[in-house]
């Protein structure tokens, strides 16, 4: 009797210390991985930048790319991500105010360009602005204006230049960045307005719209306050910065201000 008793406590000790580990395991898995919503513009150089970081720390970085506008909204109704990279800074100003980030993570982490991009093997000559009213040019794609700020961008450029009006029967209207690269890809237009961060030189012809012509494209990220990771999701922002990060931002076009203190 005394032996059965013996062997069942052992038993349950040992099932205990099974569950033990597996919480323990659990918990684990759960700061190994990092959720961070990203501008589209983001998805070459934060794909390379989200790697790298993994095989520095373990971290596993998960990306849900889009228009910086949808993010926004879809983190405003509780979705739960860590870090919110936006294309344009008001929609982390207006999240702010809102009471959903981590204030004191708020911080400029590069600077944008767009520019005017054909496909490799098009005949089209179009380099500049008013090139874009050429006959033979008969779609142009940008992000949607009212959400993605790379698309606002291009319609201030075209505004600037006086060529909006004219242009806007030709307009095809991506839901983000990557998605109005899709468009000369596939061949549903001929040109498009896009990221110089998402340029690969042997696949498109690309051309760099003055920097005066619309508003800077002056990038901002910060850290949600629903984030349970917030220690490494602040090792993930100082990696941007960093000295492997940063080099790989400005290689992808991405000016890249000094980490604010």
């Amino acid at each position: 009797m005394v032996k059965k008793k013996f062997i069942l406590t052992v038993f349950l000790v040992v099932l205990l210390f099974i569950a033990g580990c597996e919480d323990q395991s659990s918990d684990n898995d759960a700061r190994e991985e990092l959720t961070v919503a990203a501008a589209s513009d983001l998805t070459l150089a934060f794909s390379e930048v989200g790697r790298l970081f993994e095989e520095e720390t373990g971290t596993k970085v998960v990306f849900s790319f889009g228009s910086t506008g949808q993010l926004a909204d879809q983190i405003e109704h509780g979705a739960p991500f860590d870090i919110f990279a936006a294309a344009n800074k008001k929609f982390i100003e207006n999240l702010n105010e809102k009471d959903l980030l981590l204030t004191d993570t708020m911080q400029t982490y590069a600077f944008g360009r767009i520019g005017i991009a054909t496909r490799a093997d098009s005949q089209l000559q179009v380099e500049q602005i008013e090139d874009l009213l050429k006959s033979e040019v008969v779609k142009v794609a940008i992000a949607n204006p009212e959400h993605a700020p790379y698309g606002l961008a291009a319609k201030q450029a075209f505004e600037t230049t006086g060529v909006w009006d004219e242009l806007e029967e030709k307009l095809v209207f991506g839901r983000n960045i990557s998605d109005t690269l899709t468009y000369i890809e596939t061949g549903n237009a001929e040109v498009a307005i896009i990221a110089l961060s998402l340029v690969k030189k042997d696949e498109v012809n690309f051309h760099i719209i003055d920097e005066q012509m619309h508003a800077p494209l002056e990038q901002m990220l910060a850290i949600t306050k629903a984030t349970k990771q917030e220690e490494i999701a602040r090792e993930f922002t100082s990696f941007i910065f960093g000295p492997i990060g940063k080099p790989i931002m400005e290689s992808y076009g991405f000016i890249v201000p000094t980490q604010s203190q």
